[in-house]
């Protein structure tokens, strides 16, 4: 009968870390300083690959792409403009100077703004804080937009 060795981090040495039966180098992360105007995706590629710079791209971020394929709906679209909101916001913490960069991001607020405003009066409040006193508390009247009938 054959045993199995096992190695726990225990019986790793300092500076590593227990892999399946065996001992590995710690991993250090490192994510380099962005130079100024750096090529971008579109909304829509940022929010499928997890970054709105591809310089920032993680090797295994591929894999994922290939079976994250999102439909082209108004909420989706919300979601990519947010997304590249708060991208570029990051992105503008330490290249507050970079004015192309500045005006996208003001643009995506303004077209984030329009853009739920306008689904809002097709499907209704996205968020609880989106009703107002007149409407009392309901949340969608009916139908709803999954049953027979619904946002039709």
């Amino acid at each position: 009968m054959e045993t199995k060795q096992t190695t726990s981090a225990a019986s790793c040495v300092s500076g590593q870390g227990s892999l399946p039966g065996s001992c590995g180098s710690l991993a250090f992360p490192y994510v380099p300083m962005q130079g100024t105007d750096p090529v971008r995706y579109s909304r829509m590629e940022a929010l499928q690959t997890g970054t709105l710079f591809p310089g920032l791209d993680l090797p295994f971020k591929e894999a994922i792409q290939a079976k994250t394929k999102l439909a082209n709906t108004a909420l989706v679209e919300l979601m990519a403009l947010d997304f590249a909101i708060d991208e570029l916001g990051l992105y503008l913490v330490t290249h507050s100077q970079d004015q192309e960069a500045l005006q996208l991001y003001w643009s995506y607020i303004n077209l984030a703004k329009e853009g739920r405003e306008k689904y809002q009066k097709l499907y209704g409040p996205l968020l609880q804080t989106d009703l107002t006193p007149d409407e009392g508390f309901a949340w969608l009247k009916d139908p709803w937009p999954w049953d027979e009938g619904g946002n039709s």
